[in-house]
């Protein structure tokens, strides 16, 4: 399919990582992958109610699980997230959450399933980890100088 053309190439390009301006790339480049996958996966209509701003926070969270920058989370990748949240898990239960969500047979998550898995009806461990875990997350700061208040405002 061209969903797999696309992860496909992008992987080719993601070979040497050394950090800085060559990882910015990357990850720029990933950026508008993911993109194109979030304008196919709205142009389907299965999932009408889900707003943009959704599934650009889940491309976000893809793009810090997704550490070699490939356009997949590997069995690797998904141990590391996995320790991150605390959660850590054997080979077999990794490669069992894979199966869960592996519509390709690829051993492999990507973007389109991780879409579907998060946005879908059905329960794959791996879905209830991460929605907990988004959760449990601490909510954003106000930025900038704190209002001035007086004593009569606290009371």
């Amino acid at each position: 399919s061209s969903l797999q053309q696309i992860f496909t190439d992008y992987s080719l390009m993601a070979v040497d990582v050394q950090g800085g301006k060559r990882f910015g790339q990357l990850k720029k480049a990933q950026g508008e992958t993911l993109e194109q996958t979030i304008e196919s996966f709205l142009a389907q209509g299965d999932y009408e109610d889900v707003k943009r701003e959704q599934l650009e926070a889940y491309k976000e969270e893809f793009m810090e699980y997704d550490l070699d920058n490939s356009g997949d989370i590997d069995l690797m990748e998904l141990k590391k997230m996995m320790e991150k949240l605390g959660k850590a898990k054997t080979h077999l239960e990794l490669k069992k959450m894979i199966a869960q969500v592996d519509m390709d047979g690829s051993g492999t998550i990507n973007f389109f399933e991780f879409l579907t898995m998060m946005l879908g009806k059905g329960s794959s461990i791996l879905q209830k980890i991460l929605k907990f875990e988004g959760m449990s997350k601490p909510k954003a700061r106000p930025k900038g100088v704190a209002p001035k208040r007086n004593l009569a405002d606290l009371l």
